[in-house]
């Protein structure tokens, strides 16, 4: 009899291999035997868990997704101001456990996917819906509506192209100076609006 959890460890193994897989190899030239073989399980049982390399990376990133979510909740959970709130959602995107190279190399993978696959292109539309939604809210309490959407925009754009520009660099990630680059954005864009972000009780403040 197998023991109680096997499948769900082996599911979780499969993901993990699949990360790997596609960081050492790439998503095209990886196959289900290669990652059963990473994860010390057989082809077929692989097979079995997911039934093909699509719905394998299907999987892997609403994994990766999850993660995503629970690092951005575990920051918005100590966060006491909308302005503590929009760096809790950044630091989010690039906590260590998620940036970092296999799982940079395995987004680039989702979003080349999400070309051709409606389950991928799903799921990385409702990402950043979300995304720009958290943002667009706590951006109010410094700006118009209008203004707090714009910048959201900008904002989760320049989450997204730091991934993308980290891919093409050599060395380990540095999830620091990537906070840095969108927290400078963010505060440049409040400024330009005529308030500073540090009113102790999350209100704009005007600048002097």
């Amino acid at each position: 009899m197998p023991k109680i959890g096997m499948e769900e460890e082996r599911r979780r193994t499969l993901i993990a291999a699949t990360v790997d897989a596609i960081h050492e190899n790439g998503f095209c030239d990886v196959t289900i035997a290669q990652i059963a073989r990473r994860a010390g399980v057989s082809g077929g049982l692989a097979h079995h868990y997911f039934g093909s390399k699509d719905q394998l990376l299907a999987a892997t990133m609403r994994h990766l997704l999850n993660d995503l979510g629970e690092q951005i909740r575990s920051r918005l959970a100590k966060a006491e101001t909308p302005r503590e709130r929009i760096s809790a959602i950044i630091g989010g995107n690039f906590a260590p456990e998620q940036f970092r190279e296999a799982v940079i190399a395995a987004w680039l993978a989702f979003y080349v996917q999400a070309q051709t696959t409606e389950t991928s292109r799903r799921l990385l539309r409702i990402y950043a819906a979300r995304l720009v939604s958290n943002l667009t809210f706590n951006l109010k309490a410094f700006m118009p509506a209008k203004d707090a959407k714009r910048v959201a925009e900008g904002t989760a754009s320049m989450i997204d192209g730091v991934w993308i520009r980290r891919a093409l660099k050599d060395g380990a990630a540095d999830p620091v100076s990537a906070v840095r680059m969108v927290e400078d954005y963010v505060e440049a864009q409040i400024g330009a609006r005529g308030y500073r972000p540090s009113g102790k009780d999350g209100t704009p403040v005007e600048a002097s």
